[in-house]
This record gives C-alpha cells, sequence and structure tokens, in this order.
C-alpha cells in the first residue's frame, strides 16, 4: 500500500510538471510570423529562376552567380 500511494505521488508530480511547461511553451506556427514572398527572376545566363534578393546584378540583366555574369561577359554595374 505505500509504494502505491508513492507511485501516485510521482504520476501527479509528473503530470503537473508536463501540464505547466505545455501551457507555458505558445506553439511554433502562433510564434513566427508569416513573411511575404519575393519576387523570382530568372538568370540571363541559364535562365535558372531565383529570388531577386539573391540575384547578381549585372549590367545586361540579372544572373544567379558571378560565374555566370562572367561567362556572359558583363560587368557590374558601376
Amino acid at each position: 500500500m505505500k509504494y502505491l500511494i508513492w507511485l501516485l505521488i510521482i504520476l501527479v508530480a509528473i503530470w503537473a510538471f508536463k501540464r505547466s511547461r505545455r501551457s507555458s511553451n505558445p506553439p511554433a506556427d502562433q510564434a513566427a510570423p508569416p513573411t511575404m514572398p519575393s519576387s523570382m527572376v530568372s538568370c540571363a545566363h541559364c535562365g535558372l529562376h531565383l529570388p531577386q534578393d539573391e540575384a547578381v546584378t549585372g549590367e545586361r540583366g540579372l544572373y544567379c552567380s558571378t560565374e555566370h555574369r562572367a561567362a556572359a561577359q558583363d560587368r557590374n554595374p558601376a
């Protein structure tokens, strides 16, 4: 009987601990605000689509990398 009471006390303590942790942490989907999608552009050399903020700018267009800008014999705009 003594062990049954101790087991019950331990189970109640574990349940209370898990319940307190669950209520203090908000779900991950509510914590992060949604981000706006960025506009997509295509590389003037290979045609790969990529976000505009990741594109490399050249005088004749946008490129996916500096290697493709050099292969198209384009320069960095001044």
